[in-house]
């Protein structure tokens, strides 16, 4: 069984995986900071100085034995932003992706040409096949 798991664990696509999802997470972080830092501040201007991040409506007021108990809105709205952002920028690499697809595919369907010096061979050897 456990040579098993290594060899499953030893493939490429396995592999593969391991590094999208390690590379989908940092990418993941910077979309974060790129909208909490760069984006919202901003946005916040245009709308009267209005920090999202502190948007929250209070369900529940803190008590001494308890904190409070709120509905951060604010935060939803930053990671929505996050999530369009970061499906905009997939959107676009595989777009392009398919692109480059595409004109692989359209390069592998056209038959390379013989050589001229396969066509004047082929030439010479369809005139001696009529002799």
């Amino acid at each position: 069984m456990f040579k098993e798991f290594k060899a499953f664990i030893a493939r490429g696509n396995m592999m593969d995986l391991a590094i999208g999802v390690i590379m989908g997470s940092a990418f993941g972080k910077i979309v974060s900071s790129f909208v909490a830092d760069v984006i919202m501040p901003p946005i916040g201007i245009l709308l009267g100085g209005v920090d999202f991040s502190n948007l929250a409506i209070t369900l529940k007021k803190a008590t001494e034995t308890s904190e409070a108990v709120t509905l951060n809105y604010g935060l939803f709205i930053n990671t929505v932003i996050d999530f369009l952002i970061i499906s905009l920028v997939i959107f676009i690499i595989v777009r392009q992706l398919n692109k480059l697809k595409k004109k692989e595919e359209k390069k592998e369907e056209k038959p390379m040409e013989p050589a001229e010096e396969i066509v004047l061979l082929r030439e010479i050897r369809d005139q001696l096949k009529k002799k």
